[in-house]
């Protein structure tokens, strides 16, 4: 009897954590926290608990996807505690410049990249989720930037455009456009972020291939 007891408690213990594991949570501090103070470089933690200086148009929280749906739960912003730390920093130096970080996506849950690649099976485009994405892994962001007034800074395409011309390669543009991706391109690098040849929006922290690919999901309140 007392073996059953010990069998029943260390199966319940593993279900408690496996729910913990798989859920993140959605809750908004009633203050902003300090980044600073987070030890777990690779715990996941909300944006929006560290800054109210990001703007968000988190695009796979509505239908205004090329998916044609709305795939995420609400339009929260997932990233590990180490991606979180050089982000504010990078939005610091476009503060002081007078434009701000949009963010249009942060972490994605594997059972999404699945999805993608189902739609556009071109890793060119789209990391094929056999091998996960730096999105699925909480280093990834896709970002523009906006100006004092909000508006979008003229960066050639629209996210998620499939085209040569979303190409950091791509110089068939305006001075304007080219300067204003070299712009967004210079304060990234100087933040240990890495950018993503086909896609002028995507950035990925430096060293975060090397995290685990996550399937978590998050609650909404």
């Amino acid at each position: 009897m007392k073996f059953k007891k010990i069998i029943l408690l260390w199966c319940f213990s593993v279900l408690l954590f496996s729910c913990k594991s798989t859920q993140l949570d959605s809750t908004k501090s009633t203050v902003l926290l300090d980044i600073s103070n987070e030890v777990d470089e690779n715990k996941f933690v909300n944006l929006k608990n560290y800054s109210n200086d990001f703007v968000y148009d988190m695009k796979y929280a509505t239908d205004d996807n090329f998916l044609k749906e709305k795939v995420y739960p609400c339009d929260e912003c997932f990233l590990r505690v180490k991606t979180v730390k050089s982000l504010l920093e990078a939005n610091k130096t476009f503060l002081e410049n007078g434009y701000r970080i949009k963010i249009f996506d942060c972490y994605r849950p594997k059972a999404i990249q699945k999805k993608m690649f189902q739609l556009v099976p071109n890793a060119t485009y789209v990391a094929n989720p056999k091998k996960g994405s730096i999105h699925n892994r909480g280093g990834a962001v896709d970002i523009t930037l906006v100006d004092s007034l909000g508006i979008e800074v003229d960066m050639g395409t629209k996210f998620d455009f499939f085209g040569e011309e979303a190409s950091h390669n791509y110089q068939n543009l305006t001075e304007e456009i080219l300067a204003n991706r070299k712009f967004l391109k210079e304060v990234m690098l100087q933040n240990n972020f890495k950018p993503f040849d086909s896609e002028w929006w995507h950035y990925n922290l430096n060293g975060s291939n090397t995290d685990k690919v996550e399937n978590l999901k998050w609650n909404c309140n």
